[in-house]
């Protein structure tokens, strides 16, 4: 039998490194950034064209590399982090294992400029599918510049499964925020296609964040810190007021190194249980400064994982630093008691004696006397109380009642429920009620029917919409004055590929700068107190929930989005005419029983569960 086992090549070897550690275009942005940062440069730029595809340029001002250095660092496992095995477990840099370059230059062409402080001139590399093909001297400032060409030209079943540009462009932004705002300490520049996006001075951690997602989250932010001999943390965590339906700013870094953890990850959302509704998330920005003794980067080809020794505790104490920093966090007015004045006597004189008060006491008291009952008491109140002679307009008597109920009158009204057997003969009048300002209570032959209001509207919104779609008529009414909404970036791309559904919706929306939309048109079912901002917002959000979670179709996710955000909240008080009308528009859906993704809009509470509540 002849022998199976043999080596790899480098090349094939390097290629299968690269599809662990390069796995798209942002991958490589991400680690071109790290080697910046660890070469000390406080000035980074970051070129990319065709969302990476094309090119990847990262050009600092770090210490720069000597000719044999150039050459070596695109070897296998050829770092300058690391000396020997115990140095895994006290790393303090970005980077460690000697795979990036080596990786890249196995899938694209890569080609490097640099220069140390001391030399004159500086060293040109060029590396393509894992072979040397120049090195020589060239002109250069200090520091390295390294550019990823190409990338997957010959691997070319891993380029077929990229996304579309503004997919990948996305996920570069994503890398160029972690790493801009782990280091608000290095300034950075962001070239997209010739374009400078974004243009980063050195600053403060809550600039740094305003800078890159809005002005608008300065006032957001609740400043976190707390130290301990385990863990140092700081940061910034979002007000519970503006917890959205997405986890999109949730940033959460381990010595400056950006890492998920979903175990730390509820330790902040159980710091604030009970301040937030149910599927919503905070943004947060915090820094766990510890040990590195303590901890393990060396667990993920991509370093974002990493083992705590003291899990539970960091846990614990990432808790309360939230909980702490919320409780410092004044949302409402403090509690402040008003003195009661009524115990404002006048003070006694020093030099007289404190008499005592006197209770006078009525020895023939019989409470089931005449003249002693409730109705006398309360005579007598009202005789001595002037401020209490409309007792029987706060508390009507029963008499009262019935009349006021007479004069409101009793509107019916007429619900056809066909999709139910037990009452498709059931022509009477029925009344509506509203219970909480959240359900419709409907009764019914078969029992009493509740009805979640807003989930009503939300199914009667989005048929209405999807009718206007398949006609083409949806309704829209011009704005007397545009108004202009600024989005982050990552949401403006996604509002530019919704764009054209959002328009048939009644939607006129044009684009005005890179983040920067102006609407001068709204679908008719709007009114003043919807904010066009959060309207958008909400929509960008839902669309992005569910194209992630649920996989639907782009104009789906904005028919459902868009209903959900305009459908009436709960806690909104409703006429009887109102709940009328979104009853009867319910029942006149194919399904009225579910909301479009598929929650309930309606129970039924039978007679006899209602007879059972009572044996």
């Amino acid at each position: 039998m002849s022998d199976v086992i043999r080596l790899l090549p480098d090349s094939v070897a390097n290629q299968i490194a690269a599809g662990e550690v390069i796995q798209r275009p942002s991958s490589a942005a991400k680690e071109l950034l790290e080697n910046a940062i660890d070469a000390g440069a406080d000035s980074i730029q970051l070129i990319i064209k065709d969302a990476g595809k094309t090119l990847i340029q990262v050009t600092d001002n770090g210490t720069g590399m000597s000719d044999t250095d150039a050459r070596l660092c695109f070897e296998r496992h050829a770092t300058s982090k690391i000396e020997q095995a115990s140095d895994l477990f006290s790393i303090r840099t970005m980077g460690f294992r000697g795979e990036a370059l080596a990786s890249m230059a196995a899938i694209a062409r890569v080609e490097i400029r640099t220069k140390t402080a001391d030399q004159e001139i500086g060293t040109g590399v060029v590396v393509e599918g894992a072979k040397l093909l120049t090195q020589e001297p060239c002109q250069c400032k200090k520091g390295t510049s390294v550019a990823v060409k190409n990338l997957f030209y010959n691997t070319p079943a891993r380029r077929n499964f990229l996304k579309s540009d503004n997919v990948e462009r996305r996920h570069i932004l994503q890398e160029f925020y972690r790493v801009a705002i782990a280091r608000p300490d290095i300034a950075f520049d962001l070239y997209c296609n010739g374009q400078l996006t974004h243009k980063l001075g050195k600053g403060k951690l809550v600039q740094r964040i305003a800078n890159l997602l809005g002005n608008k989250y300065k006032q957001q932010l609740v400043h976190v810190e707390e130290n301990t001999q385990i863990v140092n943390i700081m940061g910034y965590i979002g007000k519970p007021e503006f917890a959205k339906k997405t986890r999109g700013e949730q940033y959460l870094f381990v010595n400056q190194r950006y890492i998920r953890s979903p175990y730390l990850n509820h330790a902040i959302e159980n710091g604030f249980d009970s301040l937030i509704p149910e599927d919503t998330y905070v943004s947060f920005f915090l820094f766990l400064e510890t040990d590195p003794e303590s901890i393990d980067v060396n667990v993920h080809p991509t370093k974002t994982e990493i083992k705590f020794q003291d899990e539970k505790y960091i846990y614990q104490i990432l808790k309360t630093a939230v909980k702490h920093a919320l409780g410092s966090y004044t949302r409402t007015p403090g509690f402040v008691f008003d003195r009661e004045q009524a115990f404002d006597g006048p003070s006694p004189a020093g030099d007289k004696p404190v008499k005592p008060p006197s209770i006078k006491v009525n020895p023939g008291f019989n409470p089931f006397e005449a003249g002693y009952g409730r109705q006398a008491s309360q005579q007598r109140d009202l005789e001595d109380r002037p401020d209490l002679q409309q007792w029987d307009q706060l508390f009507p008597s029963d008499q009262d009642v019935s009349r006021i109920q007479q004069e409101k009158g009793n509107r019916q009204y007429l619900i056809s429920t066909d999709w139910d057997e037990e009452n498709k003969e059931d022509n009477g009048q029925k009344k509506f009620f509203q219970l909480h300002n959240r359900y419709i209570l409907v009764p019914v032959k078969s029992g009493l029917m509740v009805i979640d209001q807003q989930r009503a509207h939300e199914r009667v919104l989005y048929d209405k919409f999807k009718r206007n779609r398949e006609n083409n008529s949806g309704v829209s009414q011009q704005l007397l004055f545009p108004e202009n909404i600024t989005l982050t970036e990552n949401n403006a791309e996604i509002l530019k590929e919704i764009l054209v559904d959002i328009k048939t919706l009644g939607f006129g929306i044009h684009m005005m700068g890179k983040t920067t939309f102006v609407i001068d048109a709204v679908p008719a079912v709007i009114s003043e107190e919807h904010g066009l901002q959060d309207i958008i917002e909400g929509i960008v959000d839902h669309v992005q929930i569910n194209r992630a979670e649920l996989k639907q179709d782009l104009q789906t996710n904005v028919l459902r989005s868009m209903a959900k955000r305009l459908a009436i909240r709960h806690g909104k008080a409703l006429s009887e005419e109102e709940m009328a009308a979104i009853v009867h528009k319910l029942f006149a859906s194919e399904l009225p029983q579910y909301t479009p993704s598929g929650k309930p809009v309606l129970q039924i509470i039978t007679n006899e569960e209602l007879n059972d509540r009572f044996k």
